[in-house]
């Protein structure tokens, strides 16, 4: 296989698609990882494990939900000759104990390697790509917990420039960003911008937070994964994660994208 290649896990996913087609885009070797990909990489299957990191010179690390084992993952990556590890975190998940991300960082971390760690705010392409999210929006209903408080959401188109830079350039290594767009605004006024521009009546509608678990059981969600959604949620109605950073300009030397601007360029998605 070729040698230094950039390896992408979740490669199907919002922004690891993006990140192996910027990538690609620029005619570097890229090798996405998942159950379906040419390459198929499984956590719980080490058989996998060789043939996804052969030849690796950088990995786009995206922490797994399950408590799998990433961090003997990432380690025998850097054995088979991965040299940057970029992990995709969240923002609040320090504040919030979200494990999955934390064991994410740490394994980035205690690679040895050169590191970079990303931790966005909530993605735009929520309200055009999330399973949840999006049939609420077509079906002219949100419910959220989110209270009324700002989110500076950030475009994942944003999120992959900034994971490529810091897969591809120098100058990133120990550096931990908190990526957000321009302002914030909250799911109520991002429900709004998402109606008037689709032509849509979209009701938001704002419920506690056993409340919202209630309505995902009702949905068929996992009682166990309905009670991790109401904690990302609910950390936007608590405030603690709702300033602007300078970090997508620091890296790329341009300005975040707005919501507006998002919300136009995907209108078909609620067409």
């Amino acid at each position: 296989m070729t040698a230094n290649v950039n390896l992408v896990l979740g490669g199907s996913g919002k922004t690891g698609r993006r990140v192996v087609s910027r990538l690609r885009e620029r005619n570097l070797p890229v090798r996405p990882l998942s159950r379906s990909t040419e390459v198929p990489f499984h956590w719980t299957d080490r058989d996998t494990w060789g043939p996804a990191v052969e030849g690796g010179g950088t990995l786009y690390l995206v922490s797994p939900l399950a408590l799998d084992p990433i961090y003997e993952f990432v380690l025998r990556a850097v054995d088979a000759g991965v040299r940057r590890v970029v992990a995709l975190s969240g923002r609040g998940s320090d504040l919030y104990h979200f494990q999955a991300m934390l064991r994410g960082e740490r394994a980035a971390r205690e690679s040895g390697v050169d590191w970079t760690i990303i931790r966005p705010n909530h993605f735009f392409q929520n309200f055009s790509e999330d399973p949840l999210l999006l049939p609420a929006l077509l079906a002219g209903e949100v419910v959220l917990p989110t209270g009324d408080h700002p989110d500076p959401m950030v475009d994942v188109e944003d999120i992959a420039d900034v994971a490529v830079a810091a897969l591809t350039e120098d100058g990133h290594a120990g550096q931990l960003y908190t990526l957000t767009g321009p302002r914030g605004i909250s799911f109520a006024e991002g429900t709004a911008l998402v109606a008037k521009e689709s032509g849509r009546e979209i009701r938001y509608k704002e419920v506690s937070g056993p409340e919202y678990v209630a309505h995902l059981i009702a949905l068929g969600v996992p009682a166990d994964d309905a009670r991790d959604l109401r904690t990302v949620y609910e950390a936007v109605r608590e405030g603690t994660i709702v300033e602007p950073t300078d970090d997508v300009e620091r890296v790329l030397g341009r300005p975040p994208k707005d919501f507006e601007s998002y919300v136009r360029r995907e209108r078909d998605a609620w067409a």
